[in-house]
């Protein structure tokens, strides 16, 4: 059965662009015992249409690479994609990308083929993550007829998970933010921020709050991947 289901994989992949079976070859499940120092990560954002993910896409995908608690400025993603749905006034007050802007943007497929290249083997880091990966799978899906194979956690979870296990968490930023917005804790726990939304600069706020979490992780013993799977889980 086994070697049945490796054939229909491997058949499966043959038909996939060259980048996606690299992309595949390295991706997937991490050593649960690998240390979280030792793991490479990658934080990433996408900008979008809309929140629907059944109707609205992708118009920007951005992200950059971490080594255990070190951010790695340079390292870095960044694609303004056109957009596979109607581009909505809402969507453009937040992120501020009009049809002049795309007009000479990716397509989608090369977007996420580019993407896949970059982030390779290396573990998710998101803020609401699960918004960013359904609507990457979608597109993987829709495209190629495949999804992610990388682990991700989320930084919103992480930090309720410090709220309510670690003390010293709480004493040093005097209690939890009321808000859960990447912006809003991103003040709150030290990140400078500035008035405006973009798919890699969300990641690179995703990426500093990820590492202030991990100085406190360490402290509660949470040390392992596995741990950190667990915590981050969405």
């Amino acid at each position: 059965m086994t070697t049945l289901l490796a054939r229909l994989f491997s058949s499966c992949d043959k038909d996939l662009p060259e980048a996606l079976r690299q992309y595949r070859a390295v991706a997937g499940p991490v050593d649960p015992k690998q240390s979280i120092q030792d793991t490479e990560f990658v934080a990433f954002d996408t900008e979008l249409t809309g929140l629907d993910y059944r109707a609205d896409s992708i118009v920007s995908i951005g992200a950059i690479k971490i080594k255990g608690g070190r951010v790695l400025p340079g390292h870095t993603f960044y694609r303004l994609v056109k957009p596979e749905s109607e581009l909505k006034g809402s969507g453009v007050v937040v992120h501020g990308l009009t049809h002049t802007d795309l007009a000479s943007a990716d397509a989608l497929p090369d977007a996420l083929e580019e993407f896949a290249t970059f982030i390779g083997g290396s573990v998710l880091v998101g803020h609401f993550v699960n918004i960013d990966v359904n609507f990457v799978n979608r597109a993987m899906k829709k495209h190629f007829g495949v999804n992610l194979r990388n682990p991700a956690v989320d930084t919103r979870c992480i930090h309720d998970w410090l709220y309510d296990n670690d003390r010293d968490f709480k004493r040093h930023h005097n209690g939890m933010t009321s808000k859960s917005d990447l912006f809003s804790m991103a003040k709150r726990y030290g990140v400078s921020v500035q008035k405006t939304h973009n798919a890699f600069y969300d990641a690179y706020l995703t990426a500093q709050l990820f590492q202030r979490f991990i100085h406190f992780l360490s402290g509660c013993g949470v040390s392992r991947m596995s741990e950190l799977l667990a915590v981050g889980k969405f």
